[in-house]
């Protein structure tokens, strides 16, 4: 048996109850691996893992809060190796209590005695200006080379960029034209993800075994735009301006900015192929979450 540990070690509760961990694995004869969250910025940690999490990973123990979560959920894509969040940090919606120590819930774990839940995620393709488009021009995947598509558990966000002007795009869910606004941009999110941004854009709080995406306006320059919640297998579209005074846009990932090279033309998002499994301790109702979180 093989665990990942991922700490924030910016926090000293995180730090030390890896090393309780650590020394528990090594009684129990289980293999880990630590690394500090921020040891994803590097390309090779996130490779490392990643092929860690295809080959012999049987579970993910993810300490810290909410980001830390988001970030290794992000590493360990759509492998669906079981990831225990237990909060450490200031947002642990997607945690479990820290309060009875992480030795005995990660026993649970190993056990098979945690409740797991089976959460949609999002693959996000976006094409720069001079790049192929991977759907091509009727919507069907072509064979031409593109960028990687990017993994989200909660949202991608375009947003307006670094000149501060509202943007100007059209919205298309599965090649059916929706609308075309100007505004500070769209956020597209998985139910996870709409207790997160996507809600503080006034977006609606949805079940988590909701499997369609959750699309939301930013700000919109019109009276008339409404967040819209699209099937498990629709393909939404943002197309930005041919104008360049009305399309300079940023693309931000579970919170995380995405460097490109060249100015965003059209960006593409669809459920995940795979689950996240994310381990809860008790089997709360998320109506019961809500009403105790959000009213």
């Amino acid at each position: 048996m093989r665990v990942l540990i991922v700490r924030n070690n910016s926090n000293h509760n995180a730090f030390d109850a890896s090393m309780l961990l650590m020394a528990y694995f090594a009684t129990q004869s289980i293999d880990c691996a630590a690394y500090d969250v921020a040891d994803f910025d590097d390309a090779s940690a996130r490779v490392e893992v990643a092929r860690m999490a295809a080959s012999d990973l049987d579970l993910a123990v993810v300490l810290g809060g909410d980001g830390t979560i988001l970030r290794t959920a992000r590493v360990l894509g759509s492998t669906q190796v079981p990831l225990l969040g237990v909060n450490f940090g200031h947002l642990g919606f997607l945690a479990n209590d820290s309060e009875g120590g992480v030795v005995p819930i990660v026993a649970r774990a190993l056990a098979g005695e945690l409740v797991a839940e089976r959460r949609a995620n999002l693959l996000i393709d976006v094409v720069c200006e001079g790049e192929p488009d991977p759907f091509g021009d009727e919507g069907a995947l072509c064979d031409a080379p593109a960028r990687e598509s990017l993994f989200a558990l909660n949202e991608v966000a375009l947003t307006r960029g670094a000149m501060g002007r509202i943007i100007e795009f059209s919205l298309d869910v599965s090649d059916s034209p929706i609308a075309c606004m100007k505004g500070d941009g769209v956020v597209v999110a998985s139910a996870t993800g709409s207790t997160a941004y996507a809600l503080s854009a006034g977006g609606p709080l949805v079940a988590p075994s909701f499997n369609g995406l959750v699309v939301v306006p930013l700000a919109p320059h019109t009276l008339r735009s409404r967040a819209l919640l699209t099937g498990e297998n629709d393909v939404v579209c943002v197309t930005l301006s041919d104008e360049a005074a009305d399309r300079e846009a940023s693309v931000f990932v579970d919170g995380d900015i995405v460097s490109l090279d060249a100015p965003v033309r059209r960006v593409y998002v669809r459920r995940g192929s795979a689950p996240t499994i994310l381990l809860r301790s008790e089997d709360r109702s998320f109506y019961t979450y809500a009403s105790e979180v959000f009213f």
